[in-house]
């Protein structure tokens, strides 16, 4: 498989429809039915047992440094990375559809997005929830209807699951930025 590859297969990535990792599978495999796996780990083992072909995987941050476990695992799983692009990630407190900004007392994600708007969060006096996924965690909070919790997750992610946005560009430094990879498995 080659990176420019556009025969239509199943590209594995962790999260959530509305998850940065689905907004880069959409992007950069458009031809390819996205498959979230609720973990990173599940995302790898849906390439070695060929039930995808492929898997775009966060491995770099330009805010927090090497994205765990992603970087370990793939690289423990002994995946072969065939291209990688960095996108810019912009995030978003989410809430309800009635909530107000200073309603909000919590906001869950991934920890790694959390990471990155950990001063803003602490300036807003929010208090960080850790979930599996930035996807997840705006499909939580819509489930909830809970004005006092807010998921950070990207815009396009209120889309999704009928959300407000309360505050964009959320993030820490504004050239925040994800280095994703294509890995695929070793032909060995």
């Amino acid at each position: 498989m080659t990176a420019e590859d556009q025969t239509p297969g199943r590209v594995a990535y962790q999260g959530a429809p509305g998850a940065f990792s689905h907004e880069a599978c959409l992007d950069l495999r458009p031809w390819d039915e996205a498959v979230g796996f609720e973990t990173f780990q599940g995302a790898i083992d849906a390439v070695l047992s060929g039930d995808c072909h492929c898997a775009l995987i966060p491995v770099e941050n330009s805010t927090v440094g090497v994205v765990e476990p992603a970087a370990t695992l793939v690289r423990e799983a002994g995946l072969v990375a065939v291209s990688d692009a960095w996108r810019p990630i912009r995030l978003a407190l989410l809430g309800a559809p009635e909530a107000r900004l200073s309603d909000v007392k919590t906001a869950e994600s991934h920890p790694v997005a959390l990471q990155q708007c950990s001063k803003a969060l602490k300036e807003m006096a929010i208090t960080a929830v850790e979930v599996f996924d930035t996807g997840g965690a705006a499909a939580a909070v819509a489930e909830a209807g809970d004005v006092s919790r807010a998921a950070v997750a990207p815009a396009r992610a209120a889309e999704v699951y009928g959300l407000s946005v309360l505050r964009n560009d959320l993030q820490d430094f504004s050239d925040n930025r994800t280095r994703f990879v294509l890995f695929v498995a070793s032909e060995t």
